[in-house]
């Protein structure tokens, strides 16, 4: 009810302002009595641990345009753990929302977390620049699912303290897809990490091959008119990215690492401030950080950013999959690969994503109108099968890992390094090869039901296939209900449904 009384004034605005002057396509009347075509920048501090979380300002930016919709300022979708959310000061009216997920809210969920460590973050919001005064407030997600405010502070879009700082001269800024105007349009913005000056050139090829990638792969392929894709590049000191594990520390421009919250293969970065100063230098809605490394890794966090390494095997892979994560919200539908997570979906919760469920308050799945006629729920797959192939392959893979570890931190030769990173991939893609074909020989193969294990669970969480780009490594295709949740989102960001 209260969620209602709030909205309800903004739609009474809206009809107000159609009659008061005519509507211009691709316009909203509302967006420009309360905003101007500009982007407001508000960095801020997120400290803290499992049991709590402390937020401080640090600094207003006024930038570039507006790259989001200017229809669609209220989100609706419930996904994130977080909800920026912006009121006219003079109204209390909301005017602006956007859930989200962050570095920290991942780290809250760790074992370091829960025994009290505190760790601080840096963090961005960006929202329409005021017309007038506003109250920025941040609500985080509780374990019954309610959301509650931990922060909110007035800002007045004529102090003067608000930052309006030149942009650097030596980022590199190329068009890889353009198809109209950012506000009509889902803007990409491709930042590469661990690319010298010399490899300019690698980095354009780079970001063309996986914008040609991505816009001619469904579901994207289907709606690539409103995709435009950039690439922005900060030249590093040093090619590649950091892995601690390894005993490999670099200079990069934005500052990319392996063993992220401790997971060897989670490759993000903590420093937010260069990837915002960095990316202002186009119109962006989401953002890929392309890191140009040979090695398998990624990271996808939802409204913040995803990861991937440029040289991979799998690359094509991890590029399709992370953004999964960050752009649509999607969850990871594996479940026994190791995390650093703890209890990341609280038991007797329904998830948010779209294409993972408990079952918890229907017998029917979320994506049941995309059922295959006859399917049963749940829907048998010989599961345990699939798990001995897997946990076979877990054990050779982190077994291999630890070889390469210890013959790159203890002086291995460089033939003896090539030839474990070759037989790691080898490993890899027979085992993936492998189980594609048993997959292929599932009758359930192709079918829409409710598959146990997902979400980093293996008994009481289900996904819609057998199968998915969000499940196992390979070019396959998103399942049903991914499918359907990035249909979803490329909705919100274009100016008309």
């Amino acid at each position: 009810m209260k969620l209602l009384q709030i909205l309800s004034p903004v739609v009474v605005l809206l009809g107000l302002l159609m009659l008061a002057s005519p509507v211009v396509s691709g316009t909203d009347p509302v967006f420009s009595h309360f905003f101007h075509d500009e982007t407001l920048r508000i960095d801020y501090y997120h400290t803290g641990n499992s049991f709590e979380e402390i937020i401080s300002l640090d600094q207003l930016w006024r930038q570039g345009m507006w790259s989001g919709s200017r229809l669609h300022l209220l989100d609706d979708l419930n996904l994130g753990r977080y909800y920026q959310k912006v009121y006219d000061a003079a109204t209390g009216e909301l005017i602006y929302s956007k859930g989200f997920d962050s570095y920290y809210g991942e780290w809250k969920t760790t074992g370091p977390a829960a025994e009290g460590i505190r760790r601080t973050y840096h963090e961005s919001a960006l929202i329409p620049f005021p017309r007038n005064s506003v109250e920025f407030a941040l609500e985080v997600r509780q374990k019954d699912k309610s959301m509650k405010e931990i922060y909110r502070v007035k800002i007045d879009p004529q102090w003067h303290m608000i930052r309006e700082d030149k942009l650097d001269d030596d980022v590199m800024v190329m068009k890889a897809a353009y198809n109209g105007n950012p506000h009509g349009c889902v803007d990409i913005a491709i930042l590469g990490d661990g690319y010298t000056a010399e490899e300019e050139g690698k980095f354009r090829d780079d970001v063309q091959r996986f914008s040609d990638l991505m816009l001619g792969y469904e579901p994207y392929k289907s709606m690539s008119q409103k995709f435009n894709i950039w690439g922005v590049l900060k030249p590093s000191q040093e090619s590649g990215c950091d892995e601690p594990s390894r005993g490999v520390h670099l200079n990069t421009a934005l500052g990319c690492t392996f063993d992220s919250l401790g997971s060897e293969r989670y490759m993000l970065t903590e420093d937010n401030r260069v990837i915002r100063d960095v990316a202002a230098n186009a119109p962006y809605d989401v953002l890929y950080i392309m890191v140009n490394h040979e090695r398998y890794g990624g990271g996808g966090i939802y409204n913040l950013f995803c990861t991937f390494t440029s040289d991979n095997q799998w690359s094509e892979f991890v590029f399709l999959h992370e953004f999964g994560h960050s752009f649509a919200g999607l969850a990871d539908e594996y479940y026994s690969s190791s995390t650093a997570y703890n209890d990341f979906y609280p038991a007797g919760q329904e998830p948010n994503e779209r294409n993972i469920t408990a079952l918890v308050n229907s017998s029917l799945p979320k994506w049941a109108h995309l059922l295959t006629e006859g399917t049963s729920i749940p829907t048998p797959w010989k599961k345990a099968e699939y798990d001995a192939m897997d946990a076979e392959y877990n054990r050779g893979r982190a077994e291999q890992n630890r070889n390469i570890a210890n013959l790159m931190k203890n002086g291995g030769k460089p033939q003896e390094i090539a030839a474990a990173k070759a037989e790691g991939e080898a490993w890899s893609k027979s085992h993936q090869a492998r189980v594609d074909e048993w997959f292929r020989n599932s009758e359930f193969f192709g079918q829409v039901g409710a598959f146990e294990g997902g979400g980093y669970v293996s008994e009481g969480m289900y996904r819609s296939e057998i199968d998915c780009i969000m499940f196992t490594k390979g070019l396959k295709k998103f399942c049903a209900a991914c499918t359907a949740g990035i249909q979803e989102i490329t909705r919100q960001y274009t100016e008309s449904d």
